[in-house]
């Protein structure tokens, strides 16, 4: 089942990584990443308060990542994003705290984790023996896409 993930609601409730670092996007999209890997799933995350030039969506293997624009908000991104769904939300997990993004998810019969209980799956399932680092699997985030979000995050 694929996921919508409430970015900078996840990560307060993530070890090791905090809203105030300067990568934390791209940390969380890391581990989603091995995670969408591990569990033959996509990812949608959304993170707000992305400078103009920065509001994009871009794709990191089964990943997507939604940087939205300011003046909007994630939580806006997200019921929006239920709503262009129609039928097709009650197959996708909403992951959030926020109290109107699970009532709007609800409404769509999407299935609603808390971001600490995800946050546990994540931390869980990246300390665990077999993780595709352990098997050597490569990732697929391409050397352009990481030296591009490097870049961005860097304000280079």
């Amino acid at each position: 089942m694929p996921y919508l993930v409430d970015g900078h609601n996840l990560i307060p409730h993530i070890p090791g990584i905090t809203l105030k670092d300067l990568e934390d996007e791209l940390a969380l999209i890391q581990l989603l990443a091995r995670f969408a890997r591990q569990e033959r799933t996509r990812v949608e995350v959304f993170f707000d308060q992305a400078p103009p030039s920065r509001a994009d969506s871009r794709s990191f293997g089964r990943v997507k990542a939604h940087f939205i624009r300011q003046g909007l908000t994630a939580d806006q991104a997200i019921i929006s994003r239920l709503g262009k769904m129609g039928k097709e939300a009650k197959n996708w997990t909403v992951v959030t705290s926020d109290r109107e993004i699970l009532i709007e998810a609800r409404s769509t019969h999407s299935k609603t984790l808390p971001s600490s209980e995800f946050a546990g799956m994540l931390t869980g399932w990246n300390t665990t023996s077999g993780t595709p680092e352990d098997k050597g699997e490569v990732p697929e985030i391409s050397e352009e896409e990481l030296d591009y979000w490097l870049d961005q995050f860097e304000g280079n």
